[in-house]
């Protein structure tokens, strides 16, 4: 649908000039390829229009993640489709070879995570809290948070220069209670944006349209035409602030925040920056007084 295409020049012709110190760097983590559009797929969109630097990183190639279709020829078309939805979020979009469903939080990956991080020079650091129902959500989160402190480390992955400050580290928002439940220190309402949201999610076909309905039992209720998929995903997507997500929005908001339909939420992690309110206000100047 032409209403949900957010052309290259858009991106270009509504963001102001930013010079190059006045950027903000933006690092998104998650297990597969269409993580981090779940999780901060519409936070994405609006750092984009602002012409600050996003980047998404998928730990696994995404070669389990289908009930007909597996390995080299899953993760071929899995990529394609990270690629395709990175265009549609104005993101950097990066597919790392670990297979789908056999991640572990291992040295090696660790400094994968680490050499991202550094190479990106990231002011914000986004990944998954490290209590998830699946294992590559798990250990995404670990590694993400064992490479907290030691982006900072000279001889740490040495080959790369360490970064002079330690980022923020953010924790994406999930329902999970056990040890602990998520807590919305930062929330982005993203009405302005959900719509291009759904539209970038799209491009990830094999998922959203496929592997995820049929875990459900629902494939056969999958619509074929685009307008009918794409609400169909807009209302599988939409989940109204929780009274805790409200209370956050009004720290943020103020009185605008009754009326957010679309937020995604972010928990600050112990181990980067602690960022003071006036701070998280210039690393997401979305956020305005």
């Amino acid at each position: 649908m032409k209403k949900y295409l957010v052309p290259l020049f858009l991106f270009i012709w509504i963001t102001p000039f930013f010079s190059q110190n006045e950027k903000i760097n933006v690092i998104v983590f998650g297990a597969h390829p269409d993580d981090c559009d779940m999780d901060a797929g519409g936070t994405a969109l609006l750092f984009s229009k602002m012409g600050h630097n996003v980047k998404f990183v998928s730990l696994t190639n995404g070669d389990a993640g289908h009930q007909e279709k597996g390995g080299g020829e899953l993760a071929k078309i899995r990529i394609a489709e990270a690629q395709e939805a990175g265009k549609r979020f104005g993101v950097e979009y990066t597919v790392l070879d670990n297979q789908d469903g056999e991640l572990m939080p291992t040295l090696e990956n660790r400094l994968k995570v680490i050499r991202e991080i550094r190479n990106w020079h990231a002011d914000i650091v986004i990944a998954p809290r490290p209590n998830d129902y699946h294992p590559d959500h798990r250990y995404t989160g670990v590694l993400v948070q064992d490479a907290a402190y030691m982006v900072i480390v000279p001889n740490v992955a040495p080959e790369v220069p360490p970064l002079k400050k330690n980022p923020v580290f953010l924790y994406s928002e999930d329902s999970f209670k056990k040890p602990s439940r998520f807590e919305p220190n930062i929330t982005i309402d993203i009405d302005s944006v959900f719509d291009q949201k759904i539209y970038a999610l799209a491009a990830h076909e094999s998922q959203v349209f496929e592997w995820l309905p049929w875990t459900t039992g629902d494939l056969d209720k999958v619509p074929k035409e685009e307008k009918a998929r794409l609400e169909m995903l807009s209302k599988w997507r939409y989940s109204p602030p929780n009274e805790l997500t409200k209370e956050s929005l009004k720290k943020w908001y103020g009185d605008k925040a009754v009326n957010v339909q679309h937020a995604e939420s972010f928990e600050i992690c112990e181990y980067g920056k602690q960022p003071t309110d006036a701070e998280v206000r210039k690393l997401f100047p979305m956020l305005k007084k």
